[in-house]
């Protein structure tokens, strides 16, 4: 995933364009679940909701990862060795990412997503590997796009 600078990760959520910076930041080994909940706070619930929808999809594998200090650590969710979602914690709220290839974009567009997040869509970066979709999570309004994203994904 895309770094725009050291520690944060530039994107756009709803139309919003702000810096999320990984809670957990020049931490040499990935956080306990005690401090991912003081880190995540009231969103600790979405979180774990997430994972569990995603269990019961399929993407059962968990794998804490950190490709830096100056990074901090996400979470991958995988389905065997394929990888199906990015959890990134900061405080009070944490960033979800999905790298959709061209069906799974194709379908995205047809799935009756909110025009905000089709605005997500078109404007999402283009890698070799897919295109990077990253949603704020911040209420449990945005559980209904990430779940749906994850079936589009693996699906597809």
């Amino acid at each position: 995933m895309e770094k725009s600078s050291g520690e944060a990760c530039r994107h756009t959520n709803n139309g919003r364009s702000h810096m999320h910076l990984n809670a957990f930041i020049n931490k040499p080994r990935k956080p306990s679940d005690a401090e991912l909940s003081i880190a995540l706070g009231p969103t600790k619930a979405l979180w774990d909701k997430i994972i569990d929808v995603a269990r019961e999809m399929g993407a059962v594998d968990q794998e804490w990862k950190s490709f830096s200090e100056k990074y901090g650590w996400s979470l991958r969710l995988k389905q065997k060795k394929r990888n199906i979602l990015y959890l990134s914690p900061a405080t009070g709220s944490f960033l979800a990412s999905l790298i959709l290839g061209d069906r799974a974009m194709a379908a995205s567009r047809q799935s009756g997503l909110t025009k905000k997040m089709m605005k997500v869509l078109a404007e999402s970066k283009r890698y070799p590997e897919g295109t990077a979709i990253r949603i704020d999570v911040r209420k449990k309004a945005d559980l209904g796009t990430i779940t749906k994203l994850i079936a589009i994904k693996l699906e597809n």
